[in-house]
């Protein structure tokens, strides 16, 4: 892939070597021991992996390091995904590993999903010999070719003496601009040959020059938009936690009391709580906060993507405002709406600039009035807030469980969660204080996230206790990393939202498909005995299966247990706890926008169309 993509900055840059002019001590090594050095400079102390014959040589001094941990997955998958929640949870690069052929191979789910979410990853693959490669050789896949739409960068390496600069590189390129992730492929033979080891490398990456300093003068023409208008809306994505710049956010918004609304990658940018945050927006945004785009008449997106998810009909998406995009990928901005001021550059160097040009706006006397804008928010706001129904059936509501896990969980709860239903419903009820507390595939929509996800996120930081909210489905995917928790320490929770179905995909089944629910029923199938359903035998049996994996496992039914259940799950920190809440299988999330209709069409509730008693749309 070419040098020249730029990309958001991490907020914790990794180490990284220098570029060169000072000598450094030389060692003669193997291409493996050469490999297990240069991680231990650039700063790794963590790998998610499983060996294999390609990248077995590396094993061997792995077993030596005293500085780089290295956690025995049980499927590649997993390995992929606990490196990307270790990236989240810490802001550092997260490093996993896999053998060629399908070892390789099963790290693309994971890689592809943080490449949509830009999250700093490198994934080393072992390959086979190079005068192999080619020859469609035991366990060969080209590992490259297949991942270089998925990757930033992607390196093959065939000899030894390459292995510490192309792991600097690696490195530098996850961690600087847009993060993403890279994949270093190393044959064989260059791992068993033998090399000299020196550090640093000489860093080598020609047209390689994230822009992180913004253009003076795209920054006062956004504060002159901002002070001028009458509706503005703060879009804030994923791109101002990977920038750490939560606190000039908070700055620039208690500035102009302009209303903030932060995307589903973004939640935990701007606290919750604040009086000035009006929800997430989307497919299934708050009422306020997807109405608030529509019929703005200033958006300023801060390392936001204006993805389909929150557009809704492109066409048909906040026909009235004037839009100031702010990302540090100069290909992001104009890719899905144009922007009336392109602002190129790390979102903490955006924002504070920013703040500085508005705060000489309002010295001139220049300062914004939306005084009627937040009289229309404030009532949306009352009108339309979220909320959800308790079953008429005493059986337990979703939406309680995972608001009451938000409500009882330790301050600094970090909270990873599956694809569908369960996802959205931990969005809505579970409040966001702080950054890098929310972790989720949000463009990929990757089931079997969460687990691995979480155990990612609990090895980088032990000392915050970590929550899986996961579906049923989603749980099915990837819960063998339960067993890798209890083996290595690293003592997650876990709650499964069991409806007994693909709860998303149901929904849609119920409100698009005539109720006919083709394949979405987990708990039955054609050879179901009745005589067993109604005896309440379950399959599989998530209490019996956690067990089996080492851990500590209950189970919810009755919304009278519920906050009890969830205290001792809180309470047990030597394992991993498993928690099947048995939910009602009916229930839904609202608000909701229908695939490819414009945000207009908002429902609140099924069959409730917001009246936002207005015919002014100027």
């Amino acid at each position: 892939m070419p040098m020249t993509e730029q990309a958001t900055g991490a907020h914790h840059p990794q180490p990284r070597p220098r570029s060169g002019g000072q000598s450094a001590p030389v060692e003669h090594v193997t291409g493996a021991q050469s490999l297990i050095r240069s991680l231990e400079e650039v700063g790794a102390d963590t790998v998610f992996g499983i060996p294999g014959g390609a990248i077995l040589p590396a094993y061997d001094p792995l077993m030596d390091s005293t500085r780089v941990r290295h956690v025995l997955v049980r499927h590649e998958q997993g390995a992929g995904h606990a490196a990307t929640g270790y990236a989240q949870a810490t802001g550092r690069v997260g490093v996993c590993m896999a053998t060629s052929g399908p070892g390789a191979t099963n790290l693309v789910t994971p890689i592809a999903d943080a490449h949509m979410d830009s999250v700093p990853m490198v994934a080393i693959t072992g390959q086979v010999a190079s005068k192999a490669i080619g020859t469609d050789a035991f366990q060969e896949a080209d590992i490259v070719g297949i991942t270089m739409p998925i990757t930033k960068h992607n390196f093959l390496v065939t000899k030894a003496e390459d292995i510490p600069r192309v792991i600097a590189q690696a490195f530098h390129i996850a961690s600087t601009g847009r993060p993403g992730p890279v994949l270093v492929d190393i044959a064989k033979d260059a791992l068993q040959a033998r090399t000299t080891f020196s550090w640093p490398p000489t860093m080598d990456l020609p047209g390689y020059r994230p822009v992180t300093k913004p253009h003076a003068k795209q920054i006062r023409e956004a504060a002159k938009l901002i002070t001028a208008a009458k509706r503005p809306v703060l879009y804030v994505g994923g791109g101002v936690i990977k920038a750490g710049a939560t606190a000039e956010l908070k700055v620039l918004a208690e500035l102009t009391g302009a209303p903030v609304t932060t995307t589903l990658m973004g939640l935990g940018a701007f606290p919750d709580s604040h009086e000035l945050h009006v929800g997430m927006p989307g497919m299934h945004g708050a009422v306020t906060a997807v109405t608030a785009l529509q019929k703005a008449d200033l958006i300023v997106a801060l390392g936001a993507r204006f993805d389909d998810r929150v557009t809704g009909k492109l066409d048909s998406f906040a026909p009235y405002a004037k839009i100031v995009h702010a990302d540090i990928d100069p290909a992001e901005i104009g890719k899905n709406r144009a922007a009336d001021v392109p602002i190129v550059g790390d979102a903490r160097e955006v924002l504070a600039d920013i703040v500085q040009a508005v705060q000489k706006e309002h010295a001139e006397g220049n300062r914004g009035d939306y005084t009627a804008w937040w009289k229309d928010l404030s009532r949306w706001r009352e009108t339309y807030p979220l909320g959800y129904d308790q079953p008429g059936d005493g059986s337990l509501s979703p939406q309680h469980v995972i608001e009451r896990i938000g409500q009882l969980a330790p301050e600094g709860t970090i909270f990873a969660a599956g694809v569908g239903q369960h996802q959205m419903w931990a969005a809505h009820f579970v409040q966001y204080e702080q950054p890098a507390t929310w972790l989720n595939s949000g463009g990929a929509g990757t089931m079997g996230y969460a687990v691995p996800a979480a155990m990612g996120a609990k090895a980088g930081v032990p000392d915050r206790a970590v929550w899986a909210i996961d579906g049923d489905g989603c749980f099915q995917m990837t819960n063998q990393e339960l067993t890798t928790c209890a083996l290595n320490n690293i003592p997650i929770k876990v709650a499964i939202i069991n409806n007994g179905a693909l709860g998303m995909v149901r929904q849609w089944q119920t409100l698009f498909y005539n109720q006919r629910y083709s394949n979405t029923v987990l708990h039955s199938g054609p050879g179901t005995d009745a005589a067993e359903k109604s005896a309440g035998t379950r399959v599989p049996d998530f209490v019996k299966l956690s067990e089996a994996m080492g851990c500590y496992a209950i189970r919810c039914e009755d919304p009278a247990d519920l906050d009890k259940v969830i205290e001792e799950a809180n309470s047990i920190n030597d394992r991993p706890v498993v928690v099947d809440f048995i939910v009602h299988e009916d229930a839904m999330v609202w608000p909701m926008v229908a695939a490819g209709t414009s945000n207009d069409e908002i429902m609140a509730a099924r069959d409730v169309r917001p009246d936002f008693g207005d015919n002014e749309d100027d």
